[in-house]
């Protein structure tokens, strides 16, 4: 998916400057890593508040036009207000076509209602992990991973090491162990005391 958006350059740094730029309908945003010098830039606020409400935008190559220069970043961050919907600062990086990059994606989880562990196990299928870190090319980047559960059956887990990657991707794991990524657990059904309450 080709996302292409819109900024300008800012000179005006500081605290001050930025509230002022908010004020009228201007996010405040920096561009910084590869081989370029870090541009201050600015954005139209809703154009990027609604790109943010997109899952692709935060997993995808993106292309920031700069004044007419056209740049291939990555989001890194963004800074949110604490109880309005706006956005207060957000963060680009650089990319180079020629190098692998790390980035999170998401998990797409599919089939879980044609599952062994739900239609005959009658079980919950639980997802405690819902993206992952993985490292390629730019070219190769996805922009979701799924995760099959056609062939998960009650009790039985899908762990890291077992998601079908695409060509040139490579999950970057940190911690110890083989996270679980999907599990099939029992839906538990109500008290002794209770069902036999009910029958009275």
């Amino acid at each position: 998916m080709q996302i292409e958006f819109k900024a300008t350059k800012r000179d005006a740094q500081g605290t001050g400057a930025s509230r002022r730029l908010r004020r009228a309908g201007q996010l405040p945003g920096i561009v910084y890593g590869g081989a370029g010098d870090v541009r201050l830039v600015q954005m139209d606020h809703n154009e990027l508040y609604h790109l943010l409400r997109k899952e692709a935008f935060h997993s995808s190559v993106l292309t920031i036009d700069i004044d007419g220069s056209k740049e291939t970043v990555v989001l890194r961050d963004t800074q949110w207000h604490p109880y309005k919907q706006q956005v207060l600062h957000i963060d680009f990086q650089r990319i180079d076509s020629g190098q692998k990059m790390h980035l999170k994606v998401p998990l797409h989880f599919v089939n879980g209602d044609v599952s062994p562990a739900v239609k005959l196990g009658g079980c919950m299928i639980a997802h405690p992990i819902n993206e992952v870190d993985i490292q390629c090319l730019p070219a190769n980047l996805p922009g979701f991973i799924e995760v099959d559960l056609s062939a998960l059956n009650a009790g039985e887990t899908i762990h890291l090491s077992q998601l079908k990657l695409p060509a040139g991707v490579e999950v970057v794991h940190h911690g110890e162990g083989d996270p679980v990524v999907a599990n099939a657990t029992v839906a538990k059904g109500p008290a002794p005391e209770a069902a036999e309450g009910e029958a009275a």
